[in-house]
């Protein structure tokens, strides 16, 4: 381990009470915001979005659970509250959104979005194993 990283280590050791909270709750928020910014674009776009979705093969009847998957989840992670299963559940939605709609990997720019639903899949997998953290609803309903 480099110097540098042993410093950056030993620093959120020595502050975990506050600075690793506020990182854990930084991190919950910055990864539920894409969700929750998407789930409200889908109602502004609501007919553009149902349209897209009957493209690719997806009933548009089915827009109105995406939008209450992805605002609701993202409140959810965002406070912290069911943190493990709502996570569990959006790593499965944008593991299969991924897959539906990201799947032209001959198109690098589908490629590199089905690479982004990859790695959010990721994240959301480390929060159904680590939780929420202290700053959250979770924590609270567990004291």
């Amino acid at each position: 381990m480099s110097t540098l990283s042993q410093a950056s280590a030993a620093a959120i050791r020595s502050h975990e009470g506050g600075l690793k909270n506020s990182v854990e709750l930084a991190g919950r928020v910055l990864l539920a915001l894409m969700f929750l910014a998407s789930g409200l674009g889908k109602i502004t776009g609501y007919a553009a979005t149902a349209g897209y979705m009957a493209a690719m093969g997806v009933p548009g009847v089915l827009l109105p659970l995406v939008i209450a998957t992805e605002v609701g989840g993202a409140i959810a992670i965002m406070l912290g509250w069911h943190t493990r299963i709502t996570a569990f559940l959006l790593a499965g939605f944008t593991f299969v959104a991924g897959l539906i709609f990201h799947s032209n990997f001959a198109d690098q720019i589908q490629m590199i979005m089905f690479m982004k639903n990859l790695s959010i899949t990721g994240a959301f997998l480390m929060l159904v194993v680590n939780g929420a953290g202290r700053y959250s609803l979770d924590a609270r309903r567990a004291r």
